[in-house]
Parts: structure tokens; sequence; C-alpha cells
């Protein structure tokens, strides 16, 4: 068995890693390489070479977690069912849940090559390739919408029904934990959000929590979806929340976390949001129309995800040392979403 050569320190044992490799997927063949993918991730990624297979591991954070949190069995369980149905996701591998191992539990899926894009403005592609790739974009959350969550085992996923009024009670008690003090214009768009929720449809589709650009890899010539990466956060849902994620680039500006706000839309060759939208409709099964309501809302979950990242800038403990610059965000992005609310201008 050849010793494991990594790129970067790790934080757990590869040869304890190898063993289980070489029972579940045969010798390495002389090889055995291991690196830790930058980014960010809550949950730590690296890319794995064994013998000719080249895969990805994922795996919980060390130390201590909130219950429920980082749920890689979760995210295994999603990409497994998935896979046979043609939504662009890796092919799940191996989970292995002792986590007396590596330190937690772990999954293997194989790695699938391609183009990561986080400009939002995709300004390192020409002109041309521009559109094609939102269009793409709205194609796989089409795919991923259009699977009955029952028909792949994915019924008790999650809680369904009342979707929106339980995400609004979950964001608006983790709000009023910060320690900072209220924001007004939180408070405002909280309370609109509440008078104005639509009643519930019944609409459920596997919803993915963080269906963006930066989280799809692309074919690497053409304008495909090939993987949804990162699942952590999906539960089961209503489809217009991941919509309403999806569009939030075109009602923030570039310095306001990379959106597309004043751009010229017509001349650099990106799609408008109504062009997105209804790209998305025509390849889904239900007519609910995308509201002010659901694009507010995805901003408000965003801006007290700015409060929570300022709490942690100012007590130290943040992981991300840009937090500290991220910490007005949360006041932005809820004028941003009280802007769509009213339709006008906030302020």
């Amino acid at each position: 068995m050849t010793a494991a050569q990594t790129e970067s320190p790790l934080d757990f044992d590869p040869e304890a890693l190898a063993g289980v490799l070489h029972r579940h997927l045969g010798p390495d063949g002389g090889r055995f390489a291991l690196s830790r993918i930058g980014g960010g991730q809550s949950n730590p990624t690296y890319f794995l070479d064994w013998a000719d297979r080249r895969l990805v591991l994922r795996k919980q954070p060390g130390g201590p977690i909130l219950r429920g949190a980082h749920a890689v069995d979760r995210e295994y369980r999603v990409l497994d069912a998935l896979h046979p149905t043609g939504v662009p996701v890796p092919r799940p591998v191996l989970y292995h849940e002792d986590p007396r191992l590596i330190g937690t539990p772990f999954y293997l899926m194989e790695r699938v090559e391609g183009r990561v894009f986080t400009d939002t403005s995709l300004a390192e592609l020409p002109r041309s390739e521009r559109h094609a790739i939102w269009m793409a974009v709205a194609d796989a959350l089409a795919a991923m919408h259009h699977i009955r969550p029952d028909e792949v085992g994915l019924g008790d996923y999650g809680r369904p029904g009342n979707y929106f009024e339980r995400q609004i009670a979950r964001w608006d008690r983790q709000y009023r934990t910060s320690p900072s003090g209220s924001v007004a214009e939180i408070e405002s768009l909280h309370a609109w959000l509440v008078a104005n929720m639509p009643p519930d449809d019944g609409l459920i589709a596997l919803c993915h929590g963080d269906f963006r650009l930066g989280n799809l890899l692309f074919h690497p010539e053409e304008p495909r979806v090939v993987a949804i990466l990162d699942w952590e956060l999906s539960t089961l849902g209503h489809p217009l929340a991941d919509l309403g994620f999806c569009v939030m680039p075109w009602h923030t500006s570039p310095d306001e976390y990379g959106g597309l706000l004043g751009y010229d839309l017509e001349t650099t060759g990106l799609p408008s949001q109504r062009t997105f939208v209804d790209r998305y409709r025509a390849q889904v099964a239900f007519e609910a129309p995308l509201l002010p309501f659901h694009e507010a809302f995805a901003l408000y979950r965003f801006a007290v995800i700015f409060v929570g990242i300022s709490d942690r800038a100012q007590s130290g403990t943040a992981s991300d040392p840009e937090a500290a610059a991220l910490a007005p965000l949360a006041r932005r992005f809820a004028i941003r979403a009280l802007e769509v609310a009213y339709g006008r201008p906030h302020g």
C-alpha cells in the first residue's frame, strides 16, 4: 500500500483512510494522493486519487457541531437518490458513518471535471457565451425541481407544507439571538413578509437551499451543468424558494456580494431576470408565479446570515478573514428586499 501524497496539511491520518479504501475500492496501484480543496466550504472537502480513480472526499468538520448541522449523510443520500434520474450530480461511491476512522463521518463521490464560475457577470467568458451559461443554470434548477421526491426515496427528506412560514420563523429566531441589536430595515422586512406571505399552495420539491452559480460545475466546453454541488442545506421545501434565491443577482449590485444590478445586460450579453425565469418556468409542471414575496424572502435570509457573520467578526470567531467587510451587507440586503417588496427604491 502506497503512502499518501498530500499537497496540504490534513486534519486526519490518511493511512487510516487507506485501509477502508483498499477494502472497498481495491489496491491503490501505487497512486494515493489527497489535497484539500479551498473555497471556504463548511464541510471540509478533498480531492482523492486512488489507483486510476479520481474522487472527492467530503467530511464533517472536526470538533463540536450543532445538532443537524454538517449532515454529510443527508448529502450522500440525496446524491444517491438523484444520480439515476439524470439530474446532474456526481456519482456517489461510499458513505462511512463511523467517526473513529478519520474523526468524523465522510463520503466519497466521483470527481467531475468542469468549469466553475463565481462571477455572476461571467466577465471571464466572451460576451457570446454568457447568455447560454445562465440558461444552463435555469435548466439545471428545473431538472432538479421536476423530480418528485417520493418517487426517488426522498419523501421523508424534510417536513412538507408551510415551508415559508417555518423558514421565516426560523430565521427570525436566529436574528433575535444576535447580540448586535436590531436592524430597522430587517424589522420592517420581517413584518412585510409575515403580512404578505402567500397561502400554502401545497407545492413540494427537493430544494437545494444554496442553488447559485458558484455551486454549479459546467461542462469544460459546452454551456451545460454537469454537476450540482454542495447539498448541505437541501431539504423538502417550496421550489420558488430556490428560484427566488437564484434571481438575487438581479437585485443586488456588484459590491453587494457580486450582483448584476447596474449592468447593461443587453450590452454585456447577460439575460434579464424575466428571460431567466421564463426559461425555468417552461420546464416545470406547476404554474405558481414567482412573486416579490419569494424574491424578498431570499434577500431576507441572506440579510440574517450577514448579521451572523457580523457577530462572528466582532467576536473574533469568524473563519473568513473578509467577514468584517461583509457585515454592512445585512442592512443593504434588507434594503434591496424592501425595494423588491414595494417596487421602488427604499429609504
